[in-house]
């Protein structure tokens, strides 16, 4: 029996965010981000069509910009200053949703998560759905009143380099990559310039997509079993999820959330790190 969606610490649909839009203490952020060779520009976007009362969540200003990596979690004081700009505090329910239906905001997700807040979900097929069905749309920006809130940092949900340069070599968890398929193995570039093709050693390739339905919602809980155990993942062990530069991992992160699976990290900088130095091995086919 599929999970019902209505779950406000990941999933809700379409219909529970319309039923809820006048709730006080709801915050909706629109947290659309696109591929560098894309050619698309959420901030844009949002400014022309968004769901009502909804709030522009940048998730490449809203980082820690210390790094020259792209997007990395912003630091727990960054964060409080832009997400209380954002009209977000302690005690709202936030949904996030994006414009490709299921891409880029279970990366905003898993970044409040990483901050100790649990009360957000991300919203079920996101925006193209709610076009889909003919709901709300509006171009007015929202009217945002500052809100305290308080963070506290959970590192055990991310790794970095050194971290899972260990795990790789002593295979103590598994990775799981979700970038594509002809990425994973190096038969087609990265997106981003200057990176070596392939996979880091003993990761598992789950394509994002493949969590997913047609309609950019996702898969019940028990085919997102059948779709990990059959890329040969052991969901008994610890999992690190990976990507292209930590967004699409988030989705495998949500994934797993929904799957009752806790014991699983996201290694930050992904493929944007371990593709740019030589000393990192790398494996192909």
């Amino acid at each position: 029996m599929a999970q019902s969606n209505e779950d406000p610490k990941s999933l809700v649909s379409t219909q529970w965010l319309f039923d809820h839009l006048e709730d006080p203490d709801l915050r909706i952020l629109d947290a659309s981000w696109f591929l560098p060779n894309a050619g698309r520009d959420g901030a844009a976007e949002f400014v022309q069509s968004h769901i009502p009362n909804a709030r522009f969540f940048d998730i490449d200003k809203i980082s820690d910009h210390r790094s020259e990596l792209p997007h990395m979690a912003p630091p727990a004081e960054k964060f409080i200053s832009r997400v209380r700009a954002l009209g977000v505090g302690d005690g709202h329910q936030v949904v996030v949703y994006d414009a490709l239906g299921i891409f880029s905001a279970p990366r905003v997700w898993w970044n409040f998560r990483l901050m100790g807040k649990e009360n957000i979900a991300v919203l079920d097929g996101g925006l193209p759905k709610w076009r889909t069905e003919g709901r709300p749309l509006t171009a007015e920006p929202p009217l945002i009143r500052d809100r305290h809130i308080t963070v506290q940092r959970q590192a055990h949900l991310v790794k970095d380099v050194t971290q899972v340069a260990n795990v790789a070599k002593l295979q103590s968890a598994q990775i799981i990559d979700a970038r594509p398929a002809d990425r994973f193995h190096g038969f087609a570039p990265e997106p981003r310039p200057g990176l070596r093709s392939g996979h880091i050693p003993n990761s598992k390739n789950v394509p994002w997509n493949s969590v997913l339905e047609t309609n950019g919602t996702m898969k019940s809980v028990k085919m997102l079993k059948s779709v990990f155990e059959d890329a040969g993942v052991d969901l008994k062990q610890p999992l690190i999820t990976s990507c292209g530069s930590g967004v699409s991992a988030a989705i495998l992160s949500l994934a797993l959330y929904r799957m009752g699976h806790h014991d699983h990290a996201l290694y930050d900088a992904s493929w944007a790190e371990w593709g740019m130095y030589a000393d990192l091995s790398v494996t192909k086919g």
